[in-house]
């Protein structure tokens, strides 16, 4: 269907062209965003399991005492609600941060191989340097955590925003590293090549996740980091400074934030899978049969799991002092991954690694 849609719109030339385009993003952002509004009542479920209480119950009896419909609720409650604009806040970068934050969040998605296709990768950018441009598109969504924080001109709002720049910046530079160990693996930054340099006949035992552990251990902790998820959610600590960078913000301006933030959960999520355990390969031999087959089910088995260790690691552990996350970030992650990043060159060099297999 969709190769009859592409050839009957891409013969009307330019503008079929754009339209074909909007088309591919609207089929990768409206998941993203459904993805997001589900994801928020698998961790509010999730966490009352392991807190031993129900969750949400009512909202929503296709299933009953699931509360399927609670996540729209809450939207539809957010997006209904008035936008109040601090007295002294600057009105126009107010409304202008949370669609900074937002839009790195998206566009980073642009670049995720979700399968092989008949026509290549399931993928709307297969560009080249797949993993230098989500570090800049991903580095990005820190502008408006700090016009966030500075424009509501609050100082609760600003004291989060400059703990959440310095926490997002500092890990950023581990989980750079992490990937530079990945590319020398699989000896390409695109991301449909990782994927493809992890295939082989033993299956599980091909995937990058063993030789570079200390750097998968690394890339997800600092993943938990950008995303200001508990244990590192000093940026938005209710005891502390009673919701950070968006504490003056309300109606669809935080939602967009909420969005965000749970966007690139999820987006963590499906990158550790791509870049460390195989993507959509199948983690069974390829002479087992119908299990050995790779398909976009693996993928989303993947991202599913370390996507419930967002929710796993925030009902498990309590909240780092400031202090100690950036010791972690500074002195503990930067020279692992150092250390690791000559290991694995060391044996790419030697050929431990089958490079482009």
């Amino acid at each position: 269907m969709f190769d009859f849609l592409r050839d009957f719109l891409l013969q009307y030339g330019a503008i079929g062209t754009l339209l074909w385009m909007l088309l591919k993003v609207l089929v990768i952002a409206v998941p993203v965003i459904v993805a997001v509004a589900f994801y928020t009542l698998f961790e509010r479920k999730v966490i009352g399991w392991m807190h031993v209480r129900r969750g949400p119950v009512y909202v929503g009896q296709l299933i009953p005492g699931l509360g399927l419909i609670q996540a729209f609720a809450d939207v539809f409650k957010m997006l209904f609600k008035e936008l109040i604009i601090p007295a002294n806040a600057s009105p126009l970068l107010y409304r202008l941060a949370p669609l900074i934050a937002l839009a790195p969040a998206l566009a980073a998605w642009a670049l995720i191989p979700f399968g092989p296709g008949d026509h290549g990768p399931t993928v709307l950018a297969n560009v080249n340097a797949g993993i230098l441009a989500l570090l800049a598109l991903t580095s990005m969504g820190v502008y408006g955590i700090i016009l966030g924080g500075w424009a509501s001109n609050s100082k609760y709002a600003i004291l989060g925003a400059l703990r959440s720049a310095a926490q997002v910046i500092s890990y950023e530079i581990a989980m750079g590293f992490a990937l530079v160990g990945v590319l020398v693996a699989a000896g390409s930054m695109n991301l449909t090549d990782i994927v493809q340099a992890q295939a082989g006949d033993l299956g599980i035992g091909e995937w990058f996740v063993w030789p570079l552990l200390p750097l998968f251990l690394v890339y997800f902790i600092s993943g938990v980091a950008e995303t200001n998820r508990a244990p590192f959610d000093v940026a938005e600590g209710e005891s502390e400074i009673v919701a950070g960078f968006h504490v003056e913000y309300s109606g669809s301006a935080f939602a967009i934030f909420f969005l965000a933030e749970y966007a690139n959960m999820i987006l963590v999520s499906f990158l550790a899978s791509l870049l460390f355990l195989g993507g959509w390969l199948s983690p069974f031999p390829t002479t087992w049969g119908l299990l050995g087959v790779g398909g976009w089910w693996w993928l989303f088995a993947k991202a599913l799991f370390f996507a419930f260790s967002f929710i796993w690691f925030r009902a498990s552990f309590p909240r780092y002092r400031y202090d100690q996350i950036m010791r972690l970030g500074w002195k503990v992650f930067i020279p692992i991954t150092i250390v690791w990043i000559f290991v694995t060159a060391v044996a790419a060099y030697n050929n431990w690694f089958v490079l482009g297999a």
